[in-house]
Order: structure tokens, then C-alpha cells, then sequence
């Protein structure tokens, strides 16, 4: 044996005794083979042909302290069960990993960090800006590394590396910035760690389905789709609808993964070789992974209407006197909260003037003082501005199935009471519901059937937006309507996104110069045949958009209550209530709030 062999086996045998030290496995089977094959509790590190430079010494060492850290610090289970669904998105949840053991070890032994910190500065000195043209020369898997990694290990940064970085940053920064210190908390634990970073990946939306998890649930609802793209009908307010979509997630075209052949993560190496391998294929017929879009089956079906044309005039006095003896056990309460907004709002509309001014309007109260003494000066006044602004305010309720009963009732009878109260103080209000017209998809799902059942069809069922009372009516007029509102048969499916979209669009072309829109709803949004024939979340991602979208690009304010459910996760501005007693409360206490001058938004 020649020197450098003896040197290539003592580093073998060092190299294995630090993995057994630092994972505490002291029984571990250590082998260097390019044989991926590995053997229960067996370590395959790559075959050692030869050592050009001290690099390529440190480069392993890396390696090994890598998987030693993984043994000792991950737990399968835990990893298992927080593992988000979606190829690209189980990569990004390995990477994430892999950083958090590497940290714990890079914390606890100098050595270890010394080693670490080396290859990845190495590894991404030698990232050339030639091989980076364009964003397709990038994809998201190197570009989220990187960027934990510049959090965590404070990785030098070099021009090929800003490059890299340039096409994701926005996105990180907008989803991933302000979570990183939270995410570094639970760097030791992985149970909280995994839930988080699981979270933040799917808070990325990208277009990620796992073929198998696909099948199966078609399995499990007995649906066939076809592959093939629907052909869908776009009315004017999907294409709002879209465009927005578009404003608020540009850049979130996702190329293929490509994570670093060194990483040889004995687990995670096979399923990232199958990431690759699916992910090139799928660039094959259409060269980048996009985000799932909000689709519209069909628009045909869906309907806006005024409350008096859902229901004929007698049936609407009924529900109305329904409404008012319900009323009655509230409307002490409720009109005390009421009057208290009615002050507030007066006063700020009360005219205020300044006197004993040489010019302006003549202050006829002072004119007596002219007659006992005509060589006083005649004395003028002038009204002050005031900040009030014109406004109006849209109420718009959930009138799912899961409303029906009490909360219903007081959504109604609050809805029914600032009405009259912000009128008295010249405050334009619209109250609007939203439901649909069917269980279970009714005439959208009919028609997807008889097209083959196209996959991915998008919203499919017919949406109901009902007009109860619209800002310019006053309340006499439309106080029927809002009984409506009690009649159960009514009250289905709800689809909070586009009823979102909808209202705001109605809001947006008032003339009035404050805009308020207030949600009240009792949780997600849910729609059974929606939901049977997309991801899970389908109908929350297109509300968070719709919402974020609303609260970061327009001067329309938005307020959410939610009853007996949190909504925070998808408003900013968000109160949850858990007795319906309570909503007539927070409602006007809210608006109240929301009036000050302190709490007024400004247009981005």
C-alpha cells in the first residue's frame, strides 16, 4: 500500500469515527461506495478516488457531519407527519431540514460549522453569473436554499449568488422574511419546527400535486377527470378576477428543481433523484411549473340578485316580522351601541368655526356691538375643515348553511341597525349576502359532467350574490329584504373569494372618498363539488389572495368578524366572536374605530 492510499484509509477511519461520535450510533456501519444500496443502520458516503486540494478533504467531512447530525437530531416520525403533499414541496421540506440539524450541530461543535461553512461558501463561490441567463437557469429549490442559508450560516454572498437570489428574493422576503427569527426559535424543536416550515412552503402556492395523492383521491370521491384543460367561459368579473390573481403573485413560476449532487442524503438523495426525474418531465410539455390558478367552470349559472326578486312581497313581509321580534330582545342593546357611533360620527360632521377674523363670512351675532359702538370694526367668521370624510360601507354576509339559526338572525338584525344608524349620519351603507344556488354543484356540475368531467375544472357550482339593500336606497325601502335573509332554504355553499371580489368591485366605483367593507362570516369557505375535484385548499388560497391583494393595493379598509371561527389567517384586520350576542357589540365598536382619525388607510 502506497502512501496515498494509507492516507485515504486513515481518513476513512477518521471520517467514520467522527460520524459514530457525533450521531452517538456507535453500532453504525460506515462504507464509502458510489453504490446507493444502503443496509439497515449503515451510512453509505461516497467512494474516496482522490484528493486534489484541501477543499475536496472538507467537502467530505461536511458530508459525513451532515448525515451524523441527521441520525442523531431527526426523528422519521416527526418529519413524516409534517411533511407537506407535492414533489417540489417535500424538497424544500428536506432542505429545510437538513439546514435545521446542520445549525444544531454547527452551534454545538466548531469543528462541525468550520467544515459546513466552508463547502457551501465553496460550493456557491463556484456558481458562475455566465450559467445564469435567465430565470430559467434558476430554479426555486437552489434559490430557497440559499436563502436559509444566508440566514442561518451567514453565508458570504458573491455576484452569481445575488443572481440566484434576485429571481425568488421578492417572494421570499414577502412570505419567508418576517417568519425567520420565529423559525429560528424552534431550531431545536423539530415537532414545532416541521409544522412551521411545512406551513410557510404551502403559504407559496405553487402548483406541486403528488400524482399518487391525486389518484387516490379521485379514488376515494369516485372521480375520473380527464386530462385534458377546460374550456372555460370567463365573464367580466373572473377576468378581474385573474388580472388581480396575476398583480399579486407575479413572479411565481416555478422551474424545475436541481438541488446539489452532493448533498448525498441517503433518504432524502433517492427521493429528490425522483423529484428531478418527475419534474424534468413535466418541463417537457410545458417548460415551467405554474401556480394553480383560480378557474371558473362556468359562469352561465351564477346570478346577482336583488332580494325582492328572490322572493314575492308577501313572503318577504313575513320573514320580516320574524326579523322584528327577534329584533326585540336585541334592540335595546344594540341601539345603545348604535346612538354611541351616531354621536361620534356627528360630531365629526358638526360644523366648528373660527371668529373675530378681519375677512370671511360676517359674524351676524356681533353686529349689535357695531350699533352701541359704530366705530368697531365689523367682525368675521370662517368654518374650519373638518376630517371627516364622505363614506360608505359595505356589509357583506355569509349566508352559508352553517349560518342558519342564531347567527343568521343577528347578523340580520345588526345589518338592520346600522343601516338606519349610519343613514341618520349621512353614511351610505349596502348590505349583500352570498351563497349559491345549489348542493352539490347544481347546473355547473351537470354541464362538467357532459364534458367528460375535464380535470382541475375550477369553482363548479353556481354562485347566488343577492343585493339586499344597495348604498343609494334608503332604509324604508329595502328594510324587507333583510328578512330575507332568515328563509333557510336560502342559506347553502359559500365561496368568500369571488363574493369578496364581487363586493369590492361595487365599493371600488362609489364616488365616496372612505370605503369600508365588512365581512361576517362564520369560518373557511366551503364547497363540496369545488373541493371534490381540486386541492383541499383551493378555495382558501383564492380568498387569501383575493384578500391580501385588496388590503395591499387598494384604499378599500376591510374588516372581518368571524363567529365562533378564527379568520385571521386570511384578514389583517380580524375579530373572532364566539357568542353570536357579541356581534352587535364588536360590529358598531369596530366601526367606531375604524372612524377615527387615527385608523384611517391611505392608498399604496
Amino acid at each position: 500500500m502506497d502512501d496515498k492510499e494509507l492516507l485515504k484509509e486513515r481518513f476513512k477511519i477518521a471520517i467514520s469515527s467522527a460520524v459514530k461520535a457525533i450521531s452517538e450510533n456507535f453500532d453504525i456501519d460506515v462504507r464509502f461506495s458510489d453504490n446507493q444500496e444502503t443496509k439497515k443502520n449503515s451510512l453509505n458516503l461516497p467512494e474516496i478516488s482522490e484528493f486534489k486540494n484541501i477543499q475536496d478533504f472538507i467537502d467530505i467531512r461536511a458530508l459525513a457531519d451532515s448525515e451524523a447530525l441527521k441520525i442523531k437530531y431527526t426523528n422519521k416520525k416527526i418529519f413524516s407527519e409534517n411533511e407537506p403533499s407535492g414533489k417540489m414541496a417535500k424538497a424544500l421540506y428536506a432542505i429545510a431540514e437538513k439546514i435545521r440539524y446542520e445549525k444544531i450541530g454547527s452551534d454545538k461543535l466548531k469543528g462541525i460549522k468550520s467544515n459546513i461553512t466552508q463547502h457551501y461558501n465553496n460550493k456557491y463561490k463556484n456558481r458562475k453569473i455566465e450559467e445564469i441567463k435567465t430565470e430559467s437557469d434558476v430554479n426555486i429549490s437552489e434559490a430557497f436554499e440559499l436563502y436559509l442559508r444566508s440566514y442561518f450560516f451567514n453565508l458570504k454572498q458573491n455576484q452569481a449568488t445575488k443572481e440566484v437570489l434576485s429571481y425568488w428574493k421578492d417572494l421570499f422576503d414577502k412570505n419567508l422574511k418576517n417568519n425567520l427569527k420565529e423559525l429560528d426559535k424552534y431550531i431545536n424543536d423539530q415537532k414545532k419546527f416541521s409544522q412551521f416550515i411545512s406551513k410557510l412552503i404551502d403559504n407559496l402556492e405553487f402548483e406541486d400535486s403528488d400524482p399518487n395523492e391525486k389518484n387516490e383521491k379521485q379514488e376515494t370521491n369516485e372521480e375520473k377527470p380527464q386530462q385534458q384543460d377546460s374550456s372555460d367561459e370567463k365573464d367580466e368579473e373572473q377576468e378581474t378576477g385573474e388580472k388581480e390573481d396575476n398583480e399579486m403573485d407575479a413572479g411565481l413560476s416555478y422551474m424545475d428543481s436541481d438541488l446539489d449532487s452532493s448533498n448525498n442524503d441517503e433518504s432524502d438523495q433517492k427521493e429528490i433523484g425522483e423529484i428531478e426525474k418527475n419534474v424534468n418531465s413535466e418541463k417537457k410539455n410545458n417548460n415551467m411549473l405554474r401556480k394553480e390558478r383560480y378557474k371558473i367552470f362556468t359562469p352561465e349559472f351564477d346570478e346577482i340578485k336583488k332580494a325582492e326578486e328572490l322572493e314575492d312581497e308577501r313572503e318577504l313581509t313575513k320573514l320580516r316580522k320574524m326579523l322584528d321580534q327577534q329584533l326585540t330582545n336585541l334592540q335595546g342593546v344594540i341601539t345603545k351601541l348604535a346612538n354611541k357611533l351616531q354621536r361620534q360620527l356627528l360630531a365629526k360632521q358638526n360644523k366648528s368655526w373660527e371668529f373675530d377674523l378681519e375677512e370671511g363670512i360676517l359674524d351676524a351675532s356681533k353686529l349689535a356691538r357695531v350699533i352701541i359702538d359704530p366705530l368697531r370694526s365689523l367682525s368675521y367668521k370662517s368654518e374650519k375643515e373638518t376630517d371627516f370624510k364622505d363614506t360608505v360601507v359595505s356589509i357583506l354576509i355569509d349566508n352559508s348553511g352553517s349560518m342558519r339559526g342564531r347567527p343568521i338572525s343577528v347578523a340580520a338584525i345588526c345589518a338592520d341597525i346600522l343601516s338606519r344608524t349610519l343613514e341618520r349620519c349621512s353614511v351610505k351603507v349596502e348590505v349583500l349576502g352570498f351563497t349559491t344556488k345549489n348542493w352539490k354543484g347544481g347546473s355547473s356540475r351537470e354541464k362538467w359532467n357532459l364534458n367528460n368531467k375535464p380535470s382541475n375544472p375550477g369553482r363548479l357550482n353556481d354562485l347566488r350574490h343577492i343585493i339586499y339593500k344597495s348604498a343609494d336606497a334608503p332604509w324604508r325601502q329595502s328594510k324587507k329584504n333583510l328578512g330575507l335573509m332568515l328563509k333557510e332554504g336560502l342559506l347553502k355553499e359559500n365561496i368568500d373569494g369571488e363574493a369578496i371580489l364581487w363586493a369590492y368591485k361595487r365599493i371600488s366605483k362609489r364616488k365616496e372618498e372612505r370605503k369600508i367593507l365588512m365581512i361576517i362570516s362564520d369560518g373557511a369557505p366551503v364547497d363540496d363539488s369545488t373541493l371534490s375535484v381540486n386541492s383541499g385548499n383551493y378555495l382558501e388560497k383564492h380568498l387569501k389572495h383575493t384578500v391580501k391583494w385588496i388590503e395591499d393595493n387598494t384604499n378599500v379598509e376591510i374588516l372581518a368578524i368571524g363567529i365562533g371561527h378564527d379568520v385571521t389567517r386570511y384578514y389583517n384586520k380580524a375579530i373572532k366572536i364566539t357568542d353570536v350576542q357579541e356581534l352587535g357589540d364588536v360590529m358598531i365598536n369596530q366601526l367606531t374605530n375604524l372612524f377615527s382619525d387615527n385608523n384611517k388607510k391611505t392608498i399604496h
